[in-house]
């Protein structure tokens, strides 16, 4: 019995033994499988190139009576720091006229959005490209299919053009080791962006070619800081094109009140386009004209006094208001005064259930509730925002033939690492950084050392998101002397943030681009430091009425 119950007790030992021998090649496989899913995962992670690629397409366009050729390349340019190690992909698609011979002295202008974080596929698809995805003024843009093409309204007849995306955005990526917080601030985005034209310029011999940048939003404080470091390093500009401006962003600090006088404007704007005025003026620009002046006058002084202003100026200051932009007096009062952006949004057509948009004021939204402090979403984006993405992606993949398995980053802000540096190292400030970027500083200084700069600020009336005279205010505290004030020049148009959205303001932009680049083009073939590439019927001081 003892004999059985040790044998027993082995062959059960000798079975174990057995089936863990059995299963140790099971967990080494299980590894094994793993690891190569790994690797196969790891090898097709999709990448920018570090070699800068290359697609080339033809198109034609018709632009006042003329058939144009042009070459469409849309490819990458690759960054490298003062090592030549390579640490970014910058994607850009590149515009440029048939018939012309390398080394041309034709003009080329190099676009792109702001955000920060925002690719150029907004200009690039509805601004001044050779083809352009058609809008109407303003209503909500059907589904697919969308109405695509060529655009009559193209600057293809007085420049080349070259849409460039942000590192972190589109299809533009840090390389090997590099972080995106290299790319990520007011400074290092405006070193990579010198770092894109001059490789361009290089690349494609257009160094002695007459060089334009056209920047939107955030792209027009990207503007200010590239003009002067592109100076610095020996690229003197012709010109800057200024897009629905913000050059600075001191004055949206919390207690200073100076945002509720860069918006009253286009409050008053708003309110005119929507009927909201009891003694509505024939023309927007005459109530836009009052509203200037009431700002800078009686609110800029009733303002300035605090919670200290007596009653009867209080009272005067809110029933004045009110006539401009269409709020209540009462409501106005209990605001302090002060309107905020939201509020003015939720409160203007509050009767009607309505809410008005951010970037285009002339957009209405409806909320699930007409109770609440602000809108609950921007009518003025999600009415486009789904047309020029789609349009966007089958246009770069299909008709220009840019394959990739990378996606197309809408936004820098939605992807790992995002934080942005808004520290600025001025010119002037014996290395004092601002903390808040004011880059019409740096914009000023590139002035002052280019007599030939010329500068042309562009602007909606129904702006929500960078009031036209916030642009005026920074603008004209460059402290330029006269003879470079001349060189500045102001557009006003009928529409928002996204003033090309409107067709009659793109027909009209284009208009005075024309006669801008013209003048700008002319003058540094001039013997003598210019006059200013004014548009015709500007005044004095550069401003140009409607």
């Amino acid at each position: 019995m003892a004999r059985s119950t040790k044998f027993a007790a082995l062959l059960l030992l000798s079975l174990s033994t057995t089936a863990i021998a059995q299963d140790a090649p099971k967990k080494e496989k299980s590894e094994s499988n793993a690891d190569r899913m790994k690797a196969e995962a790891e090898a097709d992670y999709a990448n920018a190139p570090v070699a800068e690629q290359e697609v080339k397409s033809k198109g034609r366009v018709t632009v006042g009576g003329r058939s144009l050729g042009y070459t469409a390349t849309v490819g990458t340019l690759t960054l490298r720091d003062t090592e030549g190690k390579p640490t970014a992909s910058m994607f850009y698609t590149g515009y440029t006229l048939d018939g012309v011979k390398p080394g041309t002295k034709r003009p080329v202008t190099f676009f792109y959005n702001g955000g920060p974080g925002s690719p150029s596929f907004w200009l690039h698809m509805g601004s001044f490209a050779p083809v352009r995805l058609r809008t109407a003024n303003p209503e909500y843009i059907k589904p697919a299919p969308y109405d695509f093409g060529p655009n009559p309204d193209t600057l293809l007849d007085k420049t080349d053009m070259v849409f460039i995306d942000a590192v972190g955005t589109g299809y533009s990526r840090p390389l090997g080791d590099t972080k995106p917080s290299a790319f990520y601030g007011v400074d290092e985005d405006a070193d990579a962006f010198a770092k894109g034209i001059l490789r361009y310029a290089t690349k494609y011999g257009r160094w002695n070619s007459p060089k334009f940048l056209f920047g939107e939003s955030y792209g027009t404080t990207r503007s200010g800081a590239l003009a002067y470091q592109l100076q610095d390093r020996g690229m003197a500009l012709n010109g800057v094109v200024l897009l629905s401006s913000i050059m600075n962003y001191g004055y949206r600090q919390p207690g200073l009140d100076e945002i509720y006088l860069n918006y009253l404007p286009s409050y008053a704007a708003s309110a005119w386009y929507h009927n909201r005025l009891q003694n509505r003026p024939a023309d927007v620009a005459t109530i836009v004209a009052e509203a200037r002046a009431f700002a800078t006058g009686p609110y800029a002084a009733a303002l300035s006094k605090g919670q200290t202003i007596p009653d009867a100026e209080r009272d005067a200051v809110a029933n004045r208001m009110s006539q401009l932009i269409g709020i209540s007096p009462d409501f106005i009062k209990r605001a302090n005064l002060r309107i905020d952006l939201a509020r003015f949004q939720k409160e203007l057509l509050r009767d009607q259930r309505l809410t008005l948009g951010r970037f285009d004021s002339r957009y209405t939204g409806v909320d699930s509730d007409a109770a609440g402090e602000r809108p609950e979403t921007d009518a003025s984006d999600t009415a486009i925002a789904g047309a020029f993405i789609a349009t966007f992606n089958d246009y770069v993949t299909h008709t220009l033939g840019y394959k990739t398995e990378m996606p197309y980053r809408l936004s820098a802000r939605d992807a790992p690492g995002w934080t942005w540096n808004w520290k600025h190292d001025a010119p002037g400030r014996g290395g004092q950084s601002q903390n808040n970027p004011n880059t019409a500083v740096d914009l000023a200084a590139a002035m002052r050392e280019n007599p030939y700069l010329n500068v042309l600020s562009m602007n909606g009336y129904y702006d929500m998101a960078t009031p036209f005279f916030g642009t005026e205010n920074d603008l004209g505290h460059m402290m330029l002397d006269p003879s470079r004030q001349r060189n500045l020049a102001y557009r006003y148009y009928p529409a928002g943030h996204m003033t090309y959205l409107n067709p009659e303001a793109l027909h009209q932009m284009k208009a005075d681009l024309s006669r801008w680049y013209d003048v700008a083009v002319g003058e540094a073939r001039s013997a003598t430091p210019p006059g200013g590439a004014s548009v015709s019927g500007a005044d004095g001081a550069g401003r140009v009425p409607n």
